[in-house]
């Protein structure tokens, strides 16, 4: 009877402890498709990733720390079905560390900057595949690193409950590496069929490069569809390419369509800068395509997209393009159908 006892105790005891544990979780996406872009420079066809979706391998974490609080940690890193990640698997995507309450959130480590959010949220195709918004988007002359992701950042985010309210604030340290030095905020407000928001991004590419983004973009949803839109502007100041950017304009929608959704978008983007090469980098790009649910993980797409190249813009439909120089001024067409599972 003792012996019982003791034992049940220690199960007790150790059950305890597997409760105060953080619980983890593994989670990804397997996103492959059959891809072909064509261009001035001739076609590839290609079994390509993140067509719908990017591909992901990760792990998260939460332990309840008591009062409130909580500690939690994210580990995302790409993943190339197509070769395996010949290169080795790493944790670019996201590596962050939190501290979580009723204050909200502090985060630090690498993580997408504030000012990229509007980007991907308010795109039909999330930022991904020959459809993708930012085809047609470009910092080049800036030297920033830090169009997507930053390394080095410390983050804070403002608590839910605020009635829609959301934002963040993002410090990122140069730590002597060119074009990382960073500071961005989104602010936005979210609630019924109306989502929006508005961010603001500034790197330090060099002690006298700055590069600047800002940008406002929303969706609403009507029921038939939810219509989005963007607008988007980044310049290079100082430096050779002092005053060198682009204007983005997006507008689309996600539509619901025979068990899958309809996603349609055009983007114009409008060159800027001191000479007449830069202020002719225009170029548009229109997309379409279906995505079809098989179940709440697996899903079919199918894509298409055009760009409309002017004089001073080499736009290509995906960066999966051929691997000689894309001729400016030259068109790009993209199609791909694939398969997206996550788990």
């Amino acid at each position: 009877m003792k012996k019982s006892l003791l034992a049940l105790a220690a199960l007790t005891a150790f059950a305890g402890v597997a409760s105060a544990q953080s619980s983890v979780t593994l989670f990804g996406i397997v996103d492959v498709s059959m891809r072909n872009v064509k261009e001035s420079s001739g076609s590839l066809k290609s079994l390509s990733t993140d067509g719908m979706g990017s591909s992901r391998l990760g792990f998260r974490g939460i332990e309840d720390l008591g009062g409130g609080m909580r500690a939690g940690f994210w580990l995302e890193g790409s993943l190339q079905a197509d070769t395996g990640n010949a290169a080795g698997q790493n944790w670019q995507r996201r590596s962050t560390v939190s501290l979580m309450g009723g204050f909200g959130e502090v985060r630090l480590g690498r993580d997408y900057t504030p000012d990229f959010w509007n980007h991907t949220v308010f795109d039909p195709f999330g930022t991904n595949g020959v459809g993708s918004s930012v085809n047609v988007f470009d910092a080049s002359g800036s030297g920033a690193t830090t169009v997507v992701r930053a390394n080095n950042t410390v983050g804070y985010f403002l608590p839910g409950g605020l009635g829609g309210l959301y934002g963040q604030v993002q410090l990122a340290a140069g730590e002597g590496a060119t074009g990382n030095k960073h500071l961005g905020f989104r602010f936005g407000y979210a609630a019924g069929p109306l989502n929006i928001a508005a961010a603001y991004g500034k790197t330090e590419s060099t002690p006298t490069v700055d590069w600047t983004r800002f940008n406002i973009a929303g969706s609403y949803n009507l029921g038939f569809m939810t219509a989005m839109f963007q607008y988007i502007k980044s310049e290079t100041s100082g430096g050779t390419a002092d005053g060198q950017g682009l204007d983005n304009i997006l507008l689309g929608a996600n539509i619901p369509m025979g068990g899958g959704t309809f996603k349609v978008s055009y983007v114009k983007a409008d060159g800027k800068g001191k000479t007449a090469a830069l202020q002719a980098r225009d170029a548009t790009q229109f997309a379409f395509g279906y995505q079809h649910a098989l179940s709440k993980r697996t899903s079919l797409y199918g894509h298409y997209s055009r760009i409309s190249n002017k004089s001073g813009a080499n736009f290509t439909a995906s960066g999966s393009g051929p691997a000689a120089a894309h001729a400016a001024g030259k068109g790009s067409t993209g199609y791909e159908f694939g398969i997206n599972h996550s788990f």
